[in-house]
């Protein structure tokens, strides 16, 4: 029997329960729902008023695995949707998870948790640049950690600040809330920085995505600007083998990856964000705080 549970009022049916979904530590589906539901506080004002997109992994990691933009089949009425630019397809909708019922509802699919850097009243318009950081073997998060100290410093240069989440795989995101700003400004912005990361650090990165560049070096991809492109939105678990969070960090604890050298330093696990969400609170806090937000040059 599939068990039914009232959240906020919503009933909902939750299904596999005891189904291992992170096949190295054998965390079951019902964990990841525990996870999700104690997480919320810190998890929702990151997708609150953002379209999002799943990548779902029903039968973990190692099965099938596929991303999904548009609302699944059997999405209840109640959970809001938000027209999204695609060029494909103008009356295209995407889910927006807006309440503890809906944050449930979506890990009930087993999914990643993926943000436009836009909020829905305004589509196409940024409050937030991302970079994602991104190691070609054999560099790791440890090499990313020292180009995001650099890209720090330099955006600071233009009165910007920026912070820094895991990407639960292998890399890092920063992070930079903005006064509503053009998508395509944004875009182009984050574009030059990358450029000009591999020109003041051409041993160590490479603007563009072409594999054969990225041996060893890290890849700032700065494409994760456009409109129509998404982001891992902080906290959602990652379909890996171990049930790895894109969370954020300090910057002292990049600093120390980066002297010592150790990229498990930085692998934060399910069962990590509780601590460090009661030690630190949330370190992403600022990205929804119009008071923080920076203006591009």
């Amino acid at each position: 029997m599939t068990p039914i549970t009232e959240v906020e009022g919503r009933r909902l049916a939750l299904s596999n329960l005891d189904k291992v979904l992170h096949p190295a530590t054998g965390t079951t589906k019902g964990e990841l729902l525990h996870y999700y539901a104690t997480t919320a506080a810190a998890m929702l004002p990151h997708l609150r008023d953002r379209a999002v997109s799943f990548l779902r992994y029903p039968d973990g990691p190692d099965g099938q695995l596929f991303f999904t933009k548009n609302p699944p089949p059997g999405t209840p009425a109640w959970v809001t949707t938000a027209p999204v630019p695609r060029s494909e397809d103008p009356r295209a909708r995407q889910p927006v998870i807006q309440d503890l019922a809906s944050l449930v509802w979506a890990a009930n699919l087993v999914v990643e948790f993926h943000t436009h850097q836009w909020r829905m009243e305004t589509p196409a318009v940024a409050d937030r640049l991302v970079l994602d950081l991104d190691p070609g073997p054999p560099a790791t998060i440890v090499e990313c950690c020292g180009v995001a100290l650099w890209l720090r410093e330099r955006l600071a240069a233009d009165g910007l600040t920026a912070y820094a989440k895991t990407s639960g795989a292998k890399g890092l995101h920063l992070l930079v809330p903005l006064e509503p700003t053009p998508s395509e400004r944004v875009s182009a912005y984050a574009r030059a920085l990358a450029v000009e990361a591999e020109a003041e650090l051409p041993a160590h990165v490479v603007h563009r995505m072409a594999k054969a560049l990225r041996r060893g070096k890290v890849f700032v991809d700065h494409s994760q600007n456009a409109a129509a492109k998404t982001t891992a939105t902080p906290y959602t678990l990652r379909a890996q083998p171990r049930p790895t969070v894109s969370a954020p960090v300090t910057w002292d604890e990049v600093e120390e990856t980066a002297d010592f050298g150790d990229p498990e330093r930085l692998v934060l696990l399910m069962d990590d964000i509780a601590p460090r969400l009661e030690r630190y609170g949330d370190l992403l806090g600022p990205l929804n705080d119009p008071d923080a937000a920076g203006s591009l040059p």
